[in-house]
């Protein structure tokens, strides 16, 4: 009962981060030009491709969720930082549209992704907006925390863009010259930083001093590798009803996942017959077969084990910043939801 009760906790929060941060994101968005525009409404879920009112929302919402939930566990006002939450989400889907790009995802939430409806061109474009648009809400912001905010999101956005950069040099390596150390590296930067980010912007928000944002950012990137190591295993075992990709998208697409390097690394027949199998085409029976050989090689059970020591390790650093855990019980709701969520 307890995991159901900080599910609906999470869902909770999730749904009033969206209505009170929507807002800013629809009218920041509404300034764009309108080719711009229209590729991002619809990258968000607002429009169709024809521009016709569309029902469905871009994601989530655990990031800006994140900065709310933060500025609440220091005792600061989340409607305070929901400029912070807006920009980190613009930051979030600045991303998004140039890694569907680059790692040419067809779909994402069930529907096919901005670049293969209006081009690669104009998707990097509009994401490349977006980013000028986190900084220039950040910029409009009369909250005292602003400034540090901003420069926050720009060391953030350099760090992403190093592990974007870094795993895509690891396409280029072969199946076991990629090191478990290198992965959890790039994790960290792709999928840890921004997380790390989003805490520590609610604690600035809310007048933290500086070790305990320091703490905020750290359980923050622990809580985000932890993620990480979820949605990889989603990326090859994910029902694809809840994930809007096809089974074993991530090993079609030859990824160097966590999973698959730890099983890559495990010296046993399976992570052999895996190494031969990511050296060829990845038909349907291939990615069968892969998945198969990364359960035996041990990485579906190293993934879980380490997703649940990143998420002690969250915790930790949560306690150091916040000593009476009571007041952040939204952060680790939020952090129960992520680690446990089936999408």
């Amino acid at each position: 009962m307890p995991d159901a009760m900080e599910g609906r906790e999470a869902v909770e929060l999730l749904e009033r981060t969206r209505a009170v941060v929507n807002p800013q994101l629809r009218e920041t968005v509404q300034s764009l030009p309108r080719s711009m525009r229209r590729v991002a409404q619809y990258h968000f879920g607002w429009e169709q491709a024809d521009g016709t009112p569309a029902g469905a929302h871009a994601g989530k919402a655990i990031r800006p969720a994140l900065v709310l939930a933060a500025a609440t566990a220091f005792g600061g006002r989340p409607e305070a930082a929901v400029r912070a939450a807006a920009a980190v989400e613009l930051v979030h889907n600045f991303h998004l549209l140039h890694d569907d790009v680059i790692d040419e995802d067809a779909t994402r939430h069930h529907r096919p992704t901005a670049w293969t409806v209006f081009g690669a061109a104009d998707a990097i474009l509009v994401g490349d907006a977006l980013l000028a648009l986190a900084l220039r809400v950040l910029a409009d912001d009369q909250h005292p925390a602003a400034a540090a905010a901003s420069a926050r999101i720009t060391a953030c956005v350099i760090e992403l863009c190093a592990g974007q950069q870094a795993d895509r040099a690891f396409e280029d390596r072969g199946p076991q010259d990629v090191s478990l150390d290198e992965c959890l590296a790039m994790a960290m930067a792709r999928t840890g930083a921004l997380l790390g980010c989003a805490c520590a912007l609610g604690a600035l928000y809310a007048g933290a001093g500086d070790e305990e944002v320091a703490a905020m950012d750290a359980f923050g990137r622990e809580a985000g590798l932890a993620f990480q190591l979820i949605d990889d295993l989603i990326g090859i075992w994910g029902d694809p009803g809840h994930t809007g990709k096809p089974a074993g998208a991530d090993l079609a697409a030859h990824k160097k996942s966590l999973p698959v390097v730890a099983a890559l690394g495990s010296d046993t027949p399976a992570a052999a017959e895996l190494a031969g199998l990511h050296r060829g085409p990845m038909g349907s029976e291939a990615v069968r077969r892969a998945a198969d050989a990364v359960e035996r090689a041990g990485g579906r059970d190293w993934a879980q084990i380490h997703a649940a020591d990143r998420m002690s390790r969250a915790v930790g650093h949560l306690a150091r910043a916040v000593p009476d855990l009571t007041s952040a019980g939204e952060l680790l709701a939020l952090a129960e939801f992520v680690t446990r969520r089936a999408r």
